[in-house]
């Protein structure tokens, strides 16, 4: 009985605090030093309420930005960001880049040719489930590690979009109707006004074993992409200087552009031509990529219509957290990647077939 009693007076306070606003903040305090275990009611941790979620999900989104903002990220070093202002965007500008030249009576106006190039924007996310009993038992540093990764990953997010680009350019297409890494790139002859095919792709394994395979492999993709020429027949003036090999190849590469002598023990003829760039998200063992990145124009497509975003579900009436009393955290996004000026990269598959 006298059990029954004490059980009761306690509910009495706490309907009391309910319709005489007693300030909750006071109670809590008072209630958490409390041993109330004779009255058989736990109420340590936190209360679930605005005041509560707010500051956790404040800090939660501070982890996040935190991370996204130190995150390591290498995808603008081959590629151009365009910002996107609807679903799609439409890419048959990139077969009429023009250049500056003498000026002899009317201006020569370059036509977009008939190609038809666009690339749709995708839906990214990331999701992360707050338990409300992790809310109500104070346990939530399981859930800062979660954020960081959040952030971590929506920063590399365009570094993926870019390095699939990559992975796949051999069998996808660009603006001329070709893939981008292929031997046969239609570019007019001003002479005959006949189309005549050029390659930017090679099958040949990247080799600094001597002078003969480094000139066969990483000399014949260097001298490709400087010998291209607008459909007027002039040089496009092109100079590459990156690079990118996937991990396996990464101790050619350093041979090729960082050693004085080749494996031969040969003058290596290459040192210092190009920066060295290794992405372990390169899936082939032997496909390897030369690129010119020093213009304003770059060989691929970031296309993004709205950044990576922070965001948090954190209405307790909602249906999820009514029934499966789950909150929620993560990161969006709407972006896409695709195929620029094939002219300023040259790729090998390095399987030699």
């Amino acid at each position: 009985m006298s059990k029954m009693i004490k059980t009761l007076c306690v509910w009495a306070v706490l309907v009391a605090g309910v319709l005489f606003a007693v300030p909750v903040s006071g109670m809590a305090a008072d209630f958490r030093t409390m041993d109330l275990a004779g009255f058989g009611i736990g109420v340590a941790g936190l209360l679930v309420n605005k005041a509560t979620l707010d500051a956790l999900f404040t800090s939660l989104k501070t982890t996040f930005n935190n991370a996204f903002a130190g995150a390591p990220s290498q995808w603008e070093l081959t590629a151009m960001k365009v910002p996107s202002g609807s679903g799609r965007n439409d890419y048959g500008w990139l077969s009429a880049f023009p250049r500056m030249k003498k000026w002899i009576g009317d201006k020569a106006v370059k036509a977009l040719e008939a190609f038809k190039y666009s690339i749709v924007n995708d839906d990214f996310e990331a999701t992360v489930e707050v338990d409300r009993n992790d809310i109500e038992d104070d346990n939530l540093g399981i859930y800062a590690p979660q954020a960081q990764m959040a952030g971590f990953s929506a920063k590399q997010l365009p570094d993926e979009i870019v390095a699939d680009l990559k992975n796949n350019a051999f069998a996808s297409k660009c603006y001329d109707d070709q893939n981008f890494y292929d031997t046969d790139h239609p570019v007019t002859n001003p002479a005959t006004g006949v189309a005549a095919s050029v390659s930017n792709k090679s099958t040949v394994a990247l080799s600094g074993a001597t002078q003969a395979t480094a000139v066969a492999s990483y000399g014949a993709a260097r001298t490709a992409i400087m010998s291209f020429k607008d459909d007027e027949g002039r040089p496009l003036g092109l100079i590459p200087d990156v690079l990118e090999v996937p991990p396996a190849l990464e101790t050619e590469g350093r041979r090729l552009l960082e050693m004085d002598k080749l494996a031969d023990d040969t003058p290596n003829p290459f040192k210092g031509t190009a920066k060295l760039v290794i992405n372990p998200r390169l899936t082939s063992t032997t496909a390897w990529f030369l690129h010119v990145t020093s213009m304003p124009v770059k060989p691929f497509v970031y296309q993004e219509r709205k950044a990576p975003v922070f965001v948090e579900q954190t209405d307790a009436q909602a249906d999820n957290v009514f029934m499966r009393k789950k909150f929620r955290f993560g990161a969006e996004a709407r972006c896409a990647g695709g195929y620029a000026f094939w002219q300023m990269s040259y790729g090998s598959t390095g399987t030699g077939e």
